[in-house]
């Protein structure tokens, strides 16, 4: 645009140089022929945008369309999976209860049997020391009585102990003999009445008559009592190893249920924290993908207005530069038409010229702002192009126009650069407090990334060891193969060689014969003289056939001796890379193996790693919302800014380049009316 202008400056110049040469209504004619090329192309070059973005509206169109879609989707997926764990928490935290109770009841009974056999084994322990006691008593009173009862003589304990008439009298009667302590006496009473109480025959207490005449009948009703002691005794032990073989049965299947209902809460809980991440990370997916689905809706939404005023500017764009087209082909026909008798006129050309080329400049710093005001969407510039055309119609002397368009166009950008250094003052504090917001969360980022990035390369290094692996087995395989068919190919040259060569010598060897036999005879038989023509044309042909032969054969050994030498050198070859590949299969695959171990160890630090980082973001989001979530972005703004400054600046100079030429022509004197 510039570059034009300044032609159309130069025109001017030089046409005032020679002004009685030119003719000023078909500079005019060229000037308006000109501003319609320009006009179209301009119209053009709109086009060409205009398709572009109706492209761009279209395909945006079916991409939200799909973003949506996809974005409901993702919705319905992960509520049905926030649902999904949620019921699945419930179940297990219900079963994480009934596991607790049923460990309460299994403990509590443990507890209650083992105190029940702690009491059992105190009384057996008692009854135990009791009966022995007892058994002990019983066993040294009838030794006492029995050695008593041997003796020859009478004495006074056989006396007494024939006048007693129960068990309790014949105890009392030893104690007095000195041969039971009192203590003693008493347990070996309490023993019998006890004895006599549950027992329906009275064992302990004969009658008089059983005593009478039979001293030694108390032996017998002791042994009885000892038998019976030691009945009771055997008794109580296997009822005690009974108590302690159910005890310890009840005590195993306690144990055993207390220990699989720990196991199973284990691995509920396990599920039930598991289950409440995936719920957790579920909720966050949904959230964002709620939002970004939220996003994609009202995006949708303001596109097609977006589209359709783009597409209505467009239609008003291309009819404006209709109308002005036909205004200028109007004013070009009409000047063609109606000004040919006053081209006679002696109207100053550089004053015609001057005149037209400051109001086309100045129309045009007016177009070029209201054209940047359209594309920026900036009010504040089309108020700005319609302050302009004011000031411009308004006229006055052609320096006050111009100082008055220039005062405009200065005071907008100073207005606009103000405006840009308020909004870089907040940027300042915005990059200042995302500055230390974001210091944390790009270390963390950064050991993120780096484990990330170690998990990948190590992915992809056992990847690419495992496929280079299966391919250098691959290899192997057809190697293999190969060589076999090389095998089956060599023995099937060699029986080819050994049949034909044999051949070959076998004709080699004829000819020379039949060549010997026809020299020969020729030779010894002159009468044949006549027929030595043809004789000799056959001896030709023999000779021929020979060295035919001999040459094939020679060939065909070059032949074999090249394939046998290949084929050893080949298997030699074989031999070596099979060998080293598959030594390479082994490393690849122990490297394989310990690249795997890496990744799985690696990933556990980057789940922690990710964790934390979460968390910092999560805190830096609100941030951002505060400082970067605007209507229109800093750098947006700016970069829209510093177009309408330079786009004033510009403008700026189309209208001063105008001035400067005014200021040099306006030197010149001006030619008047040439006289009839």
């Amino acid at each position: 645009m510039k570059s034009g202008m300044a032609a159309v400056f130069l025109l001017a110049l030089v046409a005032s140089a020679s002004a009685t040469e030119a003719n000023p209504i078909e500079k005019i004619l060229e000037m308006i022929s000109d501003l319609q090329a320009k006009v179209i192309g301009e119209g053009t070059d709109a086009q060409k945008v205009y398709d572009e973005y109706a492209e761009w509206c279209e395909d945006r169109s079916t991409n939200l369309g799909f973003e949506i879609k996809t974005g409901k989707a993702n919705v319905a997926e992960l509520s049905a999976t926030i649902q999904e764990e949620t019921s699945k928490s419930a179940a297990l935290e219900t079963k994480i209860e009934a596991l607790s109770t049923d460990i309460q009841t299994d403990e509590a009974d443990m507890d209650a049997a083992t105190k029940i056999r702690e009491k059992e084994n105190a009384d057996f322990e008692a009854e135990q020391k009791e009966l022995t006691t007892v058994i002990s008593m019983l066993e040294r009173a009838t030794s006492i009585l029995s050695k008593e009862m041997a003796k020859s003589g009478a004495s006074m304990l056989q006396s007494n102990m024939k006048s007693a008439t129960s068990i309790t009298e014949a105890l009392s009667v030893m104690v007095q003999a000195a041969a039971l302590s009192s203590a003693d006496a008493s347990q070996l009473s309490a023993f019998v009445q006890t004895t006599q109480e549950d027992s329906d025959s009275a064992m302990g207490a004969p009658a008089a008559a059983v005593y009478e005449g039979h001293s030694d009948g108390i032996v017998g009703v002791l042994e009885g009592l000892t038998e019976k002691a030691e009945a009771q005794l055997e008794k109580a032990r296997k009822a005690e190893s009974t108590a302690v073989q159910n005890y310890q049965m009840l005590k195993q299947s306690l144990t055993d249920e207390i220990k699989f209902a720990n196991k199973d809460m284990d691995a509920a809980k396990k599920n039930l924290a598991a289950s409440q991440e995936s719920k957790a990370a579920a909720t966050g997916d949904l959230d964002t993908t709620s939002k970004d689905l939220a996003d994609d809706v009202a995006t949708k939404g303001t596109l097609h207005q977006d589209c359709m005023t783009a597409a209505e500017e467009f239609e008003l764009a291309t009819k404006s530069r209709g109308e002005e087209l036909g205004a200028l082909a109007t004013a070009k026909k009409v000047i063609v038409e109606a000004t040919g008798g006053a081209a006679s006129q002696s109207y100053s050309f550089v004053q015609v010229q001057l005149s037209n080329s400051a109001d086309l400049s100045k129309a045009e710093a007016v177009r070029f702002i209201r054209d940047l005001a359209r594309k920026a969407k900036a009010p504040a510039l089309a108020q700005l192009a319609s302050r302009m055309n004011s000031a411009i119609r308004l006229g006055g002397s052609e320096s006050d126009v111009f100082a008055k368009v220039k005062g405009l166009i200065q005071d907008m950008v100073a207005t606009l650069e103000a405006e840009a250094e308020e909004d870089a003052t907040q940027k300042a504090f915005c990059d200042k407090s995302l500055g230390e917001a974001n210091a944390k969360k790009d270390d963390l980022q950064a050991e993120s990334d780096k484990l990330s990035t170690k998990i990948a390369q190590d992915k992809a290094a056992s990847a690419k060891l495992k496929e280079e692996s299966a391919t250098l087995q691959s290899e192997l395989a057809g190697m293999a193969k190969a060589k076999a068919e090389a095998d089956k190919l060599r023995a099937e040259e060699k029986a080819a060689y050994d049949k034909n060569s044999a051949e070959m010598e076998l004709g080699i060897t004829g000819v020379k014969k039949a060549l010997q036999v026809l020299k020969d005879y020729y030779a010894q038989d002159a009468s044949h003289g006549s027929a030595g023509g043809a004789g000799s044309g056959i001896i030709g042909l023999l000779e021929v056939c020979e060295s035919d032969f001999t040459k094939g054969l020679t060939e065909m050994n070059a032949e074999e001796q090249s394939a046998a030498a290949d084929y050893k050198a080949y298997s030699k070859q074989d031999q070596i890379d099979v060998a080293a590949k598959g030594q390479d299969v082994k490393y690849k695959t122990k490297e394989a193996a310990g690249l795997d171990k890496s990744v799985s160890e690696v990933s556990a630090d980057l789940a922690a790693v990710t964790d934390e980082l979460t968390a910092v973001l999560s805190g830096l989001d609100k941030l951002k919302e505060m400082c970067i979530a605007k209507a229109e972005p800093y750098a947006e703004k700016k970069a829209r800014r510093e177009a309408e400054i330079a786009g004033l600046k510009e403008a700026l100079t189309i209208l001063e380049g105008e001035a400067a030429l005014v200021q040099m022509t306006s030197k010149r004197a001006l030619r008047g009316v040439v006289a009839h």
